[in-house]
């Protein structure tokens, strides 16, 4: 790597403030020793064109040693950051690679089948006569030949051990804050009738009730890997396979190594990861292994793949904690910070609280949040909002509640198969539309007129269901428990004011939202600390339905905006996993945590 190159790769024609500052101070991170740099970039900092100048530092092949690591990785968790990189001229020496059934094939008859669908793969020793011009592979082979490649997250994981992307001297990962937890997720293996292609050939141990849980999941998952290697052969001796049989061979490719993974690691003396398993129901059902902290994991699908690397985000808000979770050393790696180019005027905090919103408190505070947002539609007539709602289920009591007020004319909701869908149609709406979204506080970008107000309705904290978070509370692990809601807050924050002239005006409407700005006061950025400080209770209309739909046309015409109350509450069963019973909310209401719980 050649950090005196990073100014000159920069590829805008001129510097926003603080770029010029920030590439200054990588370079020094890397010339001082670091093998990694954290870079903190708020909203609007380039973190694109600023990874761009990092991947021309890369070692060149003209300039290497025959053994040495030439060019560079970018790589991102979300597709969406994919495509702006797509989509932006600056970096158009990116050659950009996805996964195959992002691609179609080329032969007659095959135009509407996915590639990892067709004859190349359902063919036994089948001969491509067009696979020099097959979209997939044609972007593989520039992006492999060429000194930059950009690729998701999952699909750089996915490719680690590869020939094709081996080692390169630089990797760039954008949006990095969630490294570990991704990593978690890709490192989960589901055992269940949906995801086991041979669930009815296998019997399904109950593994709570064994003397050692861990371990007898362990011998359950080699004889398991043995029954899916048997099948998987079965299948590949046939000569064509139909595309069900190669969905099919593919997942069992894809546990089989899954499950190899977790008894190799699981056995390895010197690995540091710590598994956990879930299972509710006993003997026959399903079960889920889940990775703590899967450094080893890492090491193998990322940290293995290049000599330098540089980790961008706004959020990465505790340098040692974050090393120590993705297995880095604190000692080798940098933190750079990059100041924050917006005037904070431009991106106040309200407190409009009304309440906990912890499941014991819910049924009394969410209809006052329901009231509380008729007022602020008729303080912005004009003006997008979104509604942070966190959950299915609060998405769905809201929406009734605002149906019920008559304001419903003005709302737009989701499921998760219309998530995308209702997303476009709201931001591309000539009216000012109100949209209760779930899972968006990050990778939007809400730019001017298309949002200048947002409401976070719930403290984002983890569930503390899930297993993983339940064992690192008993750990005493409190501290990245609040770091990790707070990370999300101040995503969700960044996502209707994109640039220094932007504006935008985000309301907090759960009193756990200012508990947790003092929990973690210790990690929080300067520049969000300036917007708290700065929090005041605005001055609103009263509860006015009909000013709330003052600003649309037709406030009659309630259209395809309100999904029918039975299809919000298919996706919140979906989305929670289970039906909550008045037991287990008498049980959440005497647990230490209750005030705390989220609820997913």
């Amino acid at each position: 790597m050649k950090p005196a190159r990073i100014v000159e790769s920069f590829p805008a024609p001129e510097f926003r403030a603080g770029q010029n500052q920030a590439l200054s101070d990588i370079q020094s991170a890397y010339e001082a020793g670091n093998d990694v740099v954290l870079v903190r970039a708020p909203t609007g900092s380039g973190k694109s064109l600023l990874a761009r100048a990092i991947m021309g530092c890369a070692r060149s092949k003209q300039t290497a040693e025959p053994a040495q690591a030439t060019g560079a990785y970018y790589t991102t968790p979300q597709v969406s950051q994919l495509d702006d990189v797509a989509a932006d001229s600056l970096l158009d020496d990116l050659n950009i690679i996805r996964g195959k059934s992002n691609y179609t094939c080329l032969l007659p008859g095959e135009h509407d089948t996915p590639v990892d669908q067709a004859p190349c793969a359902r063919e036994s020793g089948f001969d491509c006569s067009v696979k020099h011009r097959c979209p997939y592979f044609s972007d593989r082979a520039i992006a492999s030949a060429q000194p930059y490649a950009a690729m998701t997250l999952a699909y750089f994981m996915q490719t680690a051990g590869s020939d094709v992307f081996g080692k390169r001297d630089v990797v760039v990962i954008d949006e990095a804050h969630g490294l570990a937890e991704w990593a978690e997720m890709y490192a989960t293996i589901e055992i269940s009738p949906e995801r086991v292609p041979v669930w009815d050939d296998v019997g399904v141990p109950d593994i709570a009730g064994a003397d050692d849980p861990l371990d007898r999941t362990a011998r359950f998952a080699e004889t398991l890997a043995g029954v899916c290697s048997q099948a998987k052969d079965d299948l590949t001796a046939k000569p064509e396979l139909t595309p069900e049989e190669v969905a099919r061979r593919d997942r069992l490719n894809e546990l089989i190594s899954e499950l190899n993974w977790f008894v190799d690691d699981y056995r390895e003396p010197e690995s540091q990861t710590t598994w956990v398993v879930d299972q509710s129901g006993g003997e026959g059902t399903a079960i889920t292994i889940k990775p703590l902290d899967p450094a080893r994991y890492l090491h193998h699908t990322v940290w293995d793949r290049g000599e330098a690397f540089a980790l961008l985000s706004a959020t990465i808000l505790n340098k040692e904690a974050f090393c120590r979770q993705v297995g880095l050393d604190p000692d080798r790696v940098a933190l750079v910070d990059v100041e924050h180019t917006f005037p904070v005027e431009n991106r106040p905090l309200y407190d409009v609280t009304q309440g906990k919103m912890t499941y014991e408190h819910r049924e009394t505070t969410l209809p006052k949040i329901a009231r509380l947002i008729v007022r602020l539609m008729a303080h912005h007539p004009d003006e997008n909002g979104l509604i942070h709602a966190h959950s299915y289920a609060i998405a769905e009591e809201l929406a009734d509640r605002l149906a019920d007020f008559g304001v419903g004319s003005r709302v737009r909701t989701h499921t998760k198969a219309s998530r995308d869908d209702e997303l476009t149609a709201w931001k591309a709406s000539d009216d000012p539309e109100v949209f209760i979204a779930v899972k968006m506080e990050e990778a939007l970008d809400l730019n001017g007129d298309l949002a200048r107000w947002q409401v976070l309705c719930k403290a984002p904290y983890l569930n503390t269901n899930d297993s993983r978070v339940a064992r690192r509370l008993e750990d005493d692990q409190w501290a990245w428990y609040h770091r990790t809601a707070l990370r999300t807050v101040i995503q969700a924050c960044g996502r209707v004011v994109r640039a220094p002239d932007d504006y935008g005006a985000t309301y907090l409407a759960d009193s756990s939202l200012l508990d947790l700005f003092d929990r973690a006061a210790a990690d929080m950025p300067p520049w969000f600390r300036e917007q708290v400080d700065r929090c005041s209770r605005p001055t609103l209309p009263e509860f006015d339905p009909t000013a709330a739909v003052a600003g649309i046309d037709d406030p009659a015409d309630t259209r395809s905006r309100q999904r029918s109350v039975t299809q919000h509450r298919s996706e919140s069963a979906s989305s929670n996993g289970q039906t909550r019973t008045d037991a287990d909310a008498d049980q959440r209401a005497d647990h230490p945590l209750s005030d705390v719980w989220g609820d997913g």
